[in-house]
């Protein structure tokens, strides 16, 4: 499907303030979506040489599949206050 570039950029102008934001994290996420290396590509590269930070470390230490609610809840700092 051919995009007409004109129309879509008249359409981001055109839109609400309010609504923007969302356009472009949207538009951001497509991009480096598409940019991504694909599995068979990130095969083929070679290792970088830097060393692993600290949560890298951590992350490959952990033999877990599942992250729990608590570790979850704290490295996004939500509240674990719930109420009923």
């Amino acid at each position: 499907m051919a995009i007409n570039h004109e129309e879509l950029l008249r359409m981001l102008k055109n839109l609400p303030e309010d609504a923007k934001k969302s356009a472009y994290d949207y538009i951001k996420y497509l991009h480096l979506s598409h940019s991504r290396p694909d599995w068979d590509e990130i095969l083929e590269m070679e290792p970088d040489e830097l060393p692993l930070s600290e949560e890298e470390e951590r992350q490959l230490k952990n033999n877990s599949e599942f992250v729990s609610w608590e570790d979850a809840s704290n490295e996004l700092k939500l509240s674990t206050n719930i109420k009923s």
